[in-house]
């Protein structure tokens, strides 16, 4: 299998009469975006606006960042936006240095913040992207499940729209990916360490989804999955957990480890399979997953694993099950996690662990404090502030500014390592 991957670098993002790329300059037309969003009958209204790196600007609450993208042939977010059909092979345009960004009424708690400028920028991947942002307001008969996946969904589909404007645009640079059977992948490079991704999503329930191929997680046992299909939009973020833990559908797209493993493939390791474990809340389902987890990775011969888990809370009983069911087969197994040790640090990191947890990336204290400024504009409600996870009934100070914990900035501590933030030991 043949991924061929065609990034078109956007400079600069701009409204005008028609959706179009052109010299790196993004234009969209506001009509075209407002069009297509209230075809869903559950949407009452759309704002627009666009938020480039160094405004004065900030986001909350976030819902979901995605980055455009569009097959040559097909399409790019299978079972979500068009047919159901096989990616990961084919050509895929993308825009790179952009994004589309939903907020709009916050529908349970958490979400999550984004500043354009600021010391908040330093947290975050996403400010320093030209952004789409879309304000979407429901109907008021509409549910709150149905809110969501309105939203989230509106978000796919105008990614999807402005990336099929690239189709027709020459592109900056080609990035081409292979992928081959278990059987050749398990002979090639025989002097390096044989290592597979386990790939954690949450599949919780409402608010807290994933969805692959447009098949909600929490319905689905661990599945070994090709990593072209990830990078193809074959996995799509469907959930509200905490915003720095969270793996938005932009993370799905450009996933950290999986793109380290491609670099280091036939150098330092042999990158032989990428396994997608959901994690539901139910005790049962957590063992039956581990179970199939560890035994699908034993059955494709990885001698070394790299674990990363979504979300904070439950999901680290997830995470330290499947470690220990690798480890005790004699699988060394590589966690990543973020640390809840309170605002002072002295707090129990996790809330669970297990002894065969003896190798582990730490991607922060989720609770540290962080006071930012006051920003001329706000792109959605200041006032989803107190329901965000960090955010907190006095975090608005008198001068303007807030203080908020680092679990409230879209993607601080994200549990791929697609951050800049880590731990030391003091």
């Amino acid at each position: 299998m043949e991924l061929t991957l065609r990034k078109i670098n956007v400079r600069e993002i701009a409204f005008g009469s028609t959706t179009k790329i052109n010299n790196g300059i993004l234009t969209i037309s506001k009509n075209e975006i407002k069009n297509l969003i209230l075809e869903d009958e559950r949407i009452s209204e759309v704002k627009i606006d666009i938020a480039r790196p160094g405004e004065s600007i900030r986001i909350i609450p976030v819902k979901d960042v995605i980055e455009p993208r569009a097959k040559l042939n097909g399409d790019a977010f299978p079972g979500i936006d068009g047919e159901i059909e096989d990616v990961g092979r084919g050509v895929t345009y993308a825009l790179k240095n952009c994004a589309v960004i939903t907020t709009g009424p916050i529908v349970g708690f958490q979400e999550g913040i984004i500043d354009m400028k600021g010391p908040l920028t330093q947290y975050t991947p996403f400010s320093k992207l030209n952004n789409l942002v879309l304000n979407i307001k429901k109907k008021p008969e509409v549910s709150p499940h149905e809110h969501e996946e309105a939203v989230r969904v509106g978000g796919i589909r105008v990614a999807h729209y402005i990336g099929k404007k690239a189709l027709e645009s020459d592109y900056d640079e080609e990035d081409i990916y292979t992928w081959d059977n278990i059987g050749v992948k398990s002979q090639e490079y025989p002097h390096l360490p044989k290592v597979a991704y386990v790939y954690q999503c949450v599949g919780q329930g409402l608010l807290h989804d994933t969805y692959f191929y447009g098949k909600d997680t929490k319905t689905m046992v661990s599945t070994m999955v090709n990593p072209l299909e990830i990078f193809d939009g074959a996995l799509v973020s469907g959930n509200c957990v905490s915003a720095g833990s969270k793996t938005t559908t932009y993370h799905h797209q450009n996933n950290a480890i999986i793109n380290e493993c491609f670099k280091r493939h036939g150098k330092e390791i042999n990158f032989i399979g990428v396994v997608l474990s959901p994690m539901t809340t139910f005790l049962a389902d957590k063992y039956r997953n581990a179970i199939i987890t560890a035994r699908t990775i034993e059955m494709i011969g990885a001698e070394g694993v790299i674990q990363s888990q979504e979300g904070f809370g439950n999901p680290t009983t997830d995470l330290m099950m499947i470690c220990k069911r690798l480890e005790n087969k004699g699988i060394k197994t590589v966690l990543i996690s973020n640390e809840d040790a309170g605002v002072d640090g002295k707090s129990e990191s996790l809330p669970d662990g297990t002894v065969e947890a003896n190798a582990m990336v730490s991607t922060g204290n989720s609770n540290a404090t962080i006071r930012i400024p006051k920003l001329d504009i706000i792109l959605g409600d200041l006032d989803a502030l107190e329901h965000v996870t960090g955010g907190f009934k006095g975090s608005r100070q008198e001068d303007g500014s807030l203080i908020i914990e680092v679990h409230g900035i879209m993607g601080s501590h994200n549990l791929q390592g697609f951050s800049n933030l880590s731990a030391v030991t003091i």
